[in-house]
Formats: C-alpha cells, structure tokens, sequence
C-alpha cells in the first residue's frame, strides 16, 4: 500500500476518528451516549494511550488510541462501563455509570 493510498483510506474514515475533535453537529445528545475524558500520568496528559471500553462483563467492546491532548471519546449504550487505559506511564481503570449526553470520565495510569 503507498502513502497515498493509506492517507485515502484514512480520508476514507477506515481509522479512528480524531480523539479531539469536537462532536459532529449531527450527534444527538439526547438520543446518543458519549464518554468521553483524557488519559494522566501525574497530572499530565498521555498521547498515545490506548483506552479500551470493557462492558459490564469485562468483555472487550472497542479501543481507540488518545489524542496528543491525552483525549479519548466513544459512543456507548447506556449503562455501566469499564474503561481501561494502557500507555508507557503505565495502566489504570475507571468505571462509567453512562447516561445519555456527555459523560466526562478521569482516567489516571500509573
């Protein structure tokens, strides 16, 4: 595969979506869930960590890698949610009760 042909395929939207980029307009928060937060070592954010959503049963459901902001956001059903983060700095887990809207989650590793 070229340059060129990857970068079509991530154009083509084959990749995650950028972790820091605001919602689309088109997403409906009173229909959608989203969770959404930053991955810290020590108070700063970690670039590069991969954040996995785990449902209630720990059963692996999705996986994005964070933004340079240390962002990461996923669109979930409604309800109780474990996020796992693993990154350089080290791991860390938190739990998501996640109701429809927004749902900010701190994720720290170490």
């Amino acid at each position: 595969m070229t340059a060129q042909t990857a970068a079509s395929t991530v154009a083509a939207g084959c990749a995650a979506p950028d972790q820091a980029a605001p919602l689309p307009l088109s997403v409906d928060l009173e229909k959608e869930t989203v969770i959404t937060g930053v991955v810290q070592a020590s108070g700063d954010p970690v670039a590069g960590a991969y954040v996995r959503l785990l449902d209630r049963s720990g059963e692996f459901t999705a996986e994005v890698v964070t933004s340079p902001a240390g962002q990461f956001r996923f669109f979930a059903a409604p309800g109780t949610w474990q996020l796992r983060a693993l990154s350089r700095f080290g791991n860390g887990d938190a739990t998501v009760d996640a109701a429809r809207g927004v749902n900010e989650v701190s994720l720290a590793v170490a």
